[in-house]
């Protein structure tokens, strides 16, 4: 079986690595803690950047977050259904 390279979003765009996502769903697959739960819900809209695509077709993303004592990160592998692709803005020169 071959590497999977992109998948697609909700809409049936295509998602590679790189590509920024909106998270629209998390359907954890394994039972959660409550600060576990709230953090994964706490990514329900949020854009991030796609870092790998598994076998599954799962594109993963992670979230970092500022804690009391440093930073923790999240990170959960969406299916088409759970993301949208979103447009990146040109980068501008001065």
């Amino acid at each position: 079986m071959g590497e999977v390279i992109e998948v697609t979003d909700h809409r049936g765009q295509w998602v590679r690595v790189g590509d920024m996502v909106r998270v629209l769903a998390v359907n954890p697959d394994t039972p959660l803690d409550d600060d576990e739960r709230e953090m994964i819900e706490y990514m329900v809209g949020s854009i991030c950047e796609v870092e790998r695509i598994d076998p599954a077709g799962r594109a993963w993303v992670t979230m970092w977050w500022s804690c009391g004592d440093g930073t923790a990160a999240t990170s959960i592998g969406l299916v088409a259904g759970e993301m949208e692709k979103v447009a990146t803005p040109p980068i501008r020169s001065h």
